[in-house]
């Protein structure tokens, strides 16, 4: 497993290097985001570790750059304990969040969380009507065209797809989906359906597979043909 490290304090990021590497871990440690975008375009990394205070980007909106190429997971690091700072880390797609000072021993134990989680969710590919579903690569295509998901956006369509039909509560999505954002609230999902949504119709103007039952949920329509496994 290849970590991407973007801290600018080299303190700090000499000791999270360190406990990473002695846990068996790859480090590539930068220290600003342009950097990081480079190493990011060469090399491919299991999981991206960032620090939120970077001299030259903010880490919150390196993490939208590094996102829109792949799904990759994201532990932000920050000084700031702000209750606006930890939803707005959430809501980007960051799988965790840890505010400065730390230790580097609970970093690790946080890294290997995540990472088992995304393994959890591997599997293979499913094809369901108009939506084929890389459980894996954890991608989604509609009508053959690959939707440019974030975190959050993909867990939400991947659960409805699990299945297609079935209403899903907002309390049964929060807690498939944002099980690990506490901070996040039912209107979380209405945001994320509907980004969700414009971007199924960036591929297809008249796209609405996402249907809303009032006061009951959202189930999704996956189209013509039966689901099934490839």
């Amino acid at each position: 497993m290849r970590i991407l490290l973007v801290e600018d304090e080299t303190a700090i990021a000499a000791t999270v290097q360190y406990a990473l590497q002695a846990a068996g871990f790859g480090v590539d440690h930068c220290l600003t985001g342009d950097e990081a975008r480079r190493l990011a375009g060469a090399v491919q990394h299991d999981l991206a570790i960032l620090d939120i205070g970077l001299p030259d980007v903010s880490g919150l909106d390196l993490c939208r750059e590094l996102r829109r190429h792949r799904d990759l997971p994201v532990i932000f690091l920050t000084a700031q304990d702000g209750e606006i700072d930890r939803i707005l880390g959430l809501e980007l797609g960051a799988d965790d969040y840890v505010t400065k000072p730390f230790s580097p021993r609970e970093l690790v134990a946080r890294v290997r969380v995540v990472l088992r989680r995304g393994q959890r969710q591997a599997g293979p590919v499913q094809a369901a009507g108009d939506f084929e579903h890389d459980c894996d690569g954890r991608r989604i295509r509609y009508r053959g065209q690959l939707l440019d998901l974030t975190r959050y956006e993909y867990g939400l369509l991947a659960a409805l797809l699990q299945r297609p039909g079935a209403v899903l509560s907002r309390a049964q999505l929060m807690d498939r989906v944002w099980g690990d954002a506490l901070e996040s609230g039912d209107r979380t999902v209405d945001t994320h359906v509907k980004t969700v949504r414009a971007k199924l119709r960036e591929l297809d103007g008249d796209a609405d597979p996402i249907r809303t039952h009032r006061g009951l949920g959202y189930s999704i329509d996956v189209g013509g043909g039966d689901a099934g496994m490839v």
